[in-house]
């Protein structure tokens, strides 16, 4: 939404609604997803984000040169995939964010529910920690490491908006997108990470109300000429932390398991859900270095070395998600991406909340 935003196109902003709609009109429960003036609808964020920038050269946020473009992909994958889990936790492994969220899922997605409001939100809860917190590697043994994603990449933002007002420059490109994904409609709002975000990363804070009310017409000024050098901490987390989980994810997924075990950073993460589609995003991330020029590569491969990057966006030999949009849209109903989506059940609710009581097991 906040892409569109900034592009200044016309749209009307529709709640998720309730149960089964979207899906009968797209195959998936998940959000974001644009219906357009054809009747088409685009679903799952990064390849919209891609096909507005292609389909609105005017008003790009891709950046056109290719090492920075490389890097804004591969921060925008980390935000939108690595920090989902503590996004998770802070908002169903608390009470206060639970109840919060339980009320607005009752509210405007499950309205026909014939059973009790109290009954419902109940239910909610427990099918939202089983499925994203318990049920996705959170636990008492990872609990401080999931917070610790969190708590860092506040850091590490609040470096780098001490120098400017975008991740890379004068104005919103894909990596503040990406970011913003997470720290908007998670972060900023649900009420423990919001008070710490407050609290600890004020000029986080001020960031996320920067790119939401950012418009191209008026905030379009240079960007950077090569990746910071205040990206480092933000990328050897990548290289510490995200791509040794997709490498895990991706091995197990070649095996046949459902389920895996891997230790990040010394945190032991227990039977975890293998997901197809974070095969494909490792998938992704090796296409585009791939299509880079020579020069291009020496560049971004020095740059990954340096943080740890390298080796492990190399280290499963071969990858197979299954999952080939062959150069189409993002359009539901096309391709095996819907299904392959759908299979792996990641229903991402990106509902806006608007404050906590620490919630263990």
């Amino acid at each position: 939404e906040a892409v569109v935003r900034y592009m200044e196109l016309p749209y009307q902003r529709i709640p998720k609604g309730p149960v089964g709609l979207l899906e009968k009109a797209t195959g998936v429960a998940q959000v974001p997803a644009l219906h357009l003036a054809d009747d088409r609808w685009l679903t799952d964020s990064t390849p919209i984000i891609h096909w507005l920038d292609e389909r609105f050269p005017a008003t790009p946020v891709i950046p056109r040169d290719p090492v920075l473009a490389f890097f804004s992909r591969l921060i925008e994958d980390y935000a939108d995939e690595w920090l989902w889990r503590p996004a998770m936790h802070y908002r169903w492994d608390y009470a206060e964010g639970a109840e919060l969220q339980g009320r607005i899922l009752v509210e405007e997605v499950a309205t026909d529910v014939p059973l009790p409001k109290a009954l419902v939100r109940h239910l909610i809860k427990g099918r939202q920690r089983a499925l994203f917190t318990k049920g996705d590697g959170v636990s008492p043994e990872t609990w401080d490491h999931v917070e610790k994603i969190y708590l860092d990449t506040l850091a590490h933002l609040s470096a780098i908006l001490k120098d400017r007002p975008f991740l890379l420059g004068e104005r919103p490109s894909l990596a503040d997108f990406g970011m913003f994904g997470p720290a908007f409609r998670h972060f900023s709002m649900d009420p423990t990470s919001a008070r710490i975000m407050r609290e600890t990363a004020p000029a986080v804070f001020e960031w996320v109300a920067r790119v939401w009310n950012a418009r191209a017409s008026t905030t379009n000024g240079p960007l950077l000429e090569h990746v910071p050098q205040d990206w480092g901490p933000i990328l050897n987390s990548i290289g510490s932390g995200y791509l040794p989980y997709l490498c895990a994810n991706a091995q197990a997924w070649s095996t046949g398991q459902s389920r895996f075990d891997v230790t990040i950073e010394g945190a032991p993460y227990k039977n975890i859900r293998t997901a197809p589609y974070r095969v494909w995003c490792l998938e992704e991330l090796r296409r585009h270095f791939n299509a880079l020029a020579a020069p291009d590569k020496h560049e971004v491969q020095e740059r990954l070395e340096a943080h740890g990057c390298w080796e492990p966006l190399w280290q499963v030999e071969m990858l197979s998600s299954g999952i080939d949009l062959d150069g189409k849209l993002p359009f539901a109903g096309g391709g095996s991406m819907t299904g392959l989506i759908k299979k792996e059940v990641t229903k991402r609710h990106w509902f806006p909340v608007s404050g906590a009581k620490r919630r263990k097991g």
